[in-house]
């Protein structure tokens, strides 16, 4: 049997013509619910709304939808069925299942939520973002947007909390309620006295300076607007050789603030090295290269391909594992058929120490490895052997291969003891700067200074600076 769906608008009146005509031929008249204006408008037809127990047995409203959708389709079983719902037909969610499932579908629509919201707000702008409160967490960064179904305050601090992350809780926004909209704040969304399904709200595009919130895409806009004619003259002459000093140095700033635990501070330099990736974004934009768009596209996608234990057939039963997976996709990704090729892969402007122990680790998945922390450490002090021989001896051009073998080694024997040990030989610098720091200030103390002190007497000043920092 035939189904015809139905929008019944926002106000008694907005029914149609066709939807008129396809009432007084329907075997059945469903409607979805019945405290709304535009019910108002089925007073002279015989129609019944959707049971109760279909809402209250629903979990959630993914559930729901797909209840409401075979409701009515069973009912179309033995009969033609007018399926009513508030608003518009494209705003409701089981009238898109219907139509995607029922063959022998019509469509009589009426003024949508989002449209009597934008009229009732007196909006200037177009391509507001509409959705349904009850859809609002997904919805994405934008310009403007417009949020209907607001019927009880729960759901509209839901949507209070989603704007206050795109807008800010201090934009202005009209809440519509009918035909009628006032202004107000974000942060006044859930604090109406009444909350109904014809009530909206409606927040209009700002201008780039009079936003609250920024996102990524503000960000290259204003790196274009400093790099435009006109613009700032130091942004306009860089390029990518001249700023990528830059990313290093705001990457360490930014592991300084999570060491030193300041939130504010990681907040700040988050941002920091965000701008960077952004100036990046815009230079290779500017060369037909690739924008941020297809950057973020990239990085998304190969975090879905490399997590194949989650998005495909793959299994993980722990970290060890998962990394495992992530290692063979990355592999699989960049064409490595051969450890070499993985082991030369490694950067060669990381820092000395890390780049050791990355190349180490590649290699190892070759079998090429200790057996051992002991076995490495064992190789380790004939390479301590080899140096001092070449100290002593002054074979001065050995010297330089030898100390690298050493801290090569090194490396190896403090890898596969777990250690990490960019971070360990940052932690020993900091231990001796504070124990140095310490010592001379015992000496000065003393009323010494400490190039005037032999080997023996520093040494007595630096143990008892390591047992006061002990203390």
């Amino acid at each position: 049997m035939k189904i015809t769906l139905i929008g019944l608008g926002v106000s008694e009146g907005d029914l149609t013509l066709r939807a008129d005509k396809a009432l007084k031929n329907a075997g059945k008249i469903i409607v979805r619910r019945a405290d709304t204006e535009g019910f108002k408008s089925l007073s002279e037809y015989d129609a019944q709304v959707v049971p109760e127990e279909v809402f209250v047995s629903s979990g959630n409203f993914d559930k729901l939808n797909k209840k409401l959708a075979s409701y009515v389709m069973a009912a179309a079983e033995h009969t033609d069925v007018c399926y009513c719902v508030d608003g518009s037909v494209s705003e409701d969610e089981a009238c898109k299942i219907i139509l995607k499932k029922h063959k022998d579908c019509a469509v009589a629509d009426s003024v949508s939520k989002s449209l009597n919201a934008y009229t009732a707000s007196r909006l200037t702008g177009c391509g507001a973002v509409c959705v349904s409160a009850y859809a609002v967490s997904a919805i994405k960064p934008c310009r403007a947007a417009l949020i209907y179904d607001l019927d009880c305050d729960y759901i509209a601090g839901v949507v209070k909390a989603a704007l206050s992350s795109l807008f800010g809780e201090e934009s202005a926004c009209f809440f519509v309620r009918g035909n009628k909209a006032k202004k107000i704040k974000i942060y006044e969304i859930d604090r109406q006295k009444i909350y109904g399904a014809d009530c909206a709200v409606a927040v209009e595009e700002k201008s780039f300076l009079e936003k609250e919130r920024y996102d990524f895409t503000d960000l290259e806009e204003l790196i274009k607007l400093l790099r435009a004619p006109g613009g700032c003259p130091w942004d306009r002459v860089q390029t990518p050789e001249s700023i990528k000093g830059n990313m290093i140095e705001e990457a360490y700033e930014l592991v300084d603030a999570i060491e030193r635990k300041d939130d504010d501070g990681m907040e700040e330099e988050t941002g920091d090295v965000l701008l960077q990736a952004a100036f990046h974004s815009v230079l290779q934009e500017e060369r037909g290269v690739f924008t941020g768009g297809d950057a973020l596209t990239r990085v998304v996608k190969k975090l879905i391909f490399r997590h194949s234990h989650i998005f495909g057939k793959d299994k993980a039963a722990d970290s060890g594992e998962a990394l495992g997976v992530w290692e063979k996709n990355k592999r699989t990704e960049k064409h490595q058929n051969t450890f070499s090729e993985s082991v030369l892969a490694v950067p060669t402007n990381f820092p000395a120490c890390m780049r050791a122990q990355k190349v180490q680790k590649r290699a190892a998945k070759s079998g090429m490895d200790f057996t051992s922390s002991v076995s490495a450490s064992e190789r380790l002090a004939d390479e301590v052997g080899e140096l001092l021989d070449a100290l002593c001896e002054k074979r001065g051009e050995d010297v330089f291969d030898e100390a690298g073998d050493v801290l090569f080694s090194a490396v190896n024997t403090c890898r596969l003891a777990g250690v990490d040990c960019e971070e360990a030989l940052r932690a020993a610098t900091k231990k001796f700067s504070e124990r140095f720091t310490k010592c001379e200030e015992l000496v000065l103390a003393d009323g010494k200074n400490m190039p005037d002190l032999d080997e023996l007497e520093l040494n007595v000043y630096w143990e008892r600076a390591k047992g006061l920092l002990r203390g």
